[in-house]
């Protein structure tokens, strides 16, 4: 839980959206934060932290559930 919440904080930054998840099929989606504009710095902790972020969307496979 611990690096979820590392995640979090860090996508804080660039924003607090009212309904920030969605989930399917294992996926673990963050909605409403723009993903061009997070920094390089930012994208390689999130990246370590278990995110992943092509084609604009953010997502996570290791907080996903079905």
């Amino acid at each position: 839980m611990k690096d979820l919440i590392k995640a979090l904080q860090i996508l804080l930054k660039y924003g607090n959206p009212q309904f920030p998840f969605a989930c399917e099929h294992e996926i673990l989606y963050i909605l409403g934060i723009d993903a061009d504009k997070i920094t390089e710095e930012d994208k390689t902790n999130l990246r370590s932290l278990g995110f992943k972020i092509e084609d604009g969307e953010i997502y996570s496979y290791k907080y996903g559930s079905a």
